[in-house]
């Protein structure tokens, strides 16, 4: 069967949560915590000026989603879109489930005035996700990241 992308609702926040905290167990080995994490899907699924989440689908089941944030450049008047929290079932992956999101996900935005390009960040030993990325065309930014986090510590 072909895999289908739509954009997430409140009745998708269960798998939702369930892949995020997939996301993080495999990706920083932390286990969050699941009231915390199933407030802020909530929140996103209930506002989308903070974002939106994309799930793929194979026979009505989801097996991959996305989340857009968005930052706004002023030097470019318009926004970043943001991807995140990326995951792919276990079972699908190399099937070019990420590969699907991403496209849907960069025909929307290259279609919208005000969204001036497509960012992401990867964990920096996640070599199979960096050559992914090269694969549909994204370039490593000469930017690093810094943070504080006051909630994940």
């Amino acid at each position: 069967m072909k895999t289908t992308i739509r954009q997430a609702t409140s009745k998708d926040a269960s798998v939702i949560v369930r892949f995020n905290a997939l996301i993080a167990e495999e990706t920083e080995h932390r286990v969050l915590d699941s009231e915390q994490l199933g407030k802020g899907v909530e929140t996103i699924l209930s506002d989308p000026s903070k974002g939106i989440y994309f799930l793929a689908e194979l026979d009505g089941n989801a097996i991959g989603q996305l989340m857009i944030t968005y930052e706004w450049s002023d030097w470019r008047n318009g926004n970043f879109w943001w991807i995140q929290s990326v995951y792919v079932d276990r079972l699908h992956r190399g099937e070019g489930v990420f590969r699907s999101l991403y496209r849907h996900v960069c025909d929307l935005a290259s279609q919208r005035a005000d969204v001036c390009g497509l960012r992401l960040y990867v964990e920096s030993q996640n070599e199979r996700a960096r050559r992914t990325y090269e694969q549909l065309g994204m370039k490593k930014a000469r930017y690093e990241m810094y943070e504080i986090d006051f909630v994940l510590k």
